[in-house]
């Protein structure tokens, strides 16, 4: 393997053409660690678990998609702003450059789940969601519709606080993430992006009932995440998938 990159603020690789964009907001990071050995059998051939001080983790990732655009047009403002929730993983590959890998996609407009099952082959399902804000409280929800299994889902709350001013290693580890591994036509691809740095804070969990993690291949990871961190969210370009 070549020299792993270095964990930077912003992209290593800008992008220098405009796939699509995205807007991420009231993102909220749970993540657990976990011994590499364990998510290993679960990444794409060709990439290996990313590790600090010899964990890997598991992050579950709620947040509200916003206006989803295609090669620079204006993004939509129905079809492509909805809810979602991630299972993701972490990676590195031959050439050095991290990534994640997602497990699963959860999204409440079944278009765009079709479009990205279909077209980008990424692992999106179609799911009943609901984010709801109170002052500082976001409670996310959700509910599986297809395909199954049928009903996934569950409960997150958080009472978000102060802003992070140097949010540290492990914070920057997590989010710090400027690109996915992906297997298409049996060949491993890497899908960079690039936005400004993540705006982070601490965050405090007030709920969690989730089966998401189980149902994405990891029935053992659970009980409390030893990372919790929300941001107000960033804008996203993402450029043409790579070898």
């Amino acid at each position: 393997m070549s020299t792993v990159e270095s964990i930077t603020p912003t992209t290593p690789r800008p992008v220098s053409r405009t796939v699509f964009t995205q807007g991420w907001r009231d993102v909220t990071f749970l993540h657990w660690a976990v011994d590499p050995a364990l998510v290993a059998p679960l990444l794409p051939a060709g990439t290996e678990p990313d590790e600090l001080d010899g964990a890997t983790y598991v992050g579950l990732i709620p947040f509200r998609m916003r206006r989803i655009g295609l090669l620079g047009a204006p993004g939509l403002p129905y079809l492509g702003s909805f809810a979602e929730t991630n299972v993701r993983l972490y990676s590195v590959d031959a050439q050095g450059r991290r990534g994640v890998v997602f497990r699963s996609l959860e999204a409440d407009r079944l278009l765009p789940v079709l479009a990205a099952r279909w077209v980008a082959r990424l692992p999106y399902l179609w799911s009943r969601m609901r984010i709801a804000r109170d002052g500082d409280q976001l409670t996310y929800r959700a509910a599986r519709r297809w395909p199954g299994p049928r009903g996934a889902g569950g409960t997150i709350a958080v009472r978000v606080g102060d802003r992070l001013t140097d949010p540290g290693p492990l914070p920057r580890f997590l989010t710090s993430r400027w690109g996915l591994h992906q297997t298409t036509l049996g060949r491993l691809a890497y899908w960079p992006n690039e936005h400004p740095e993540w705006p982070l804070h601490a965050a405090e969990l007030l709920d969690l009932e989730d089966d998401l993690v189980a149902a994405a291949g990891l029935p053992t990871v659970g009980g409390a995440p030893d990372s919790v961190l929300f941001s107000p969210g960033v804008d996203v370009r993402f450029g043409p998938r790579l070898p």
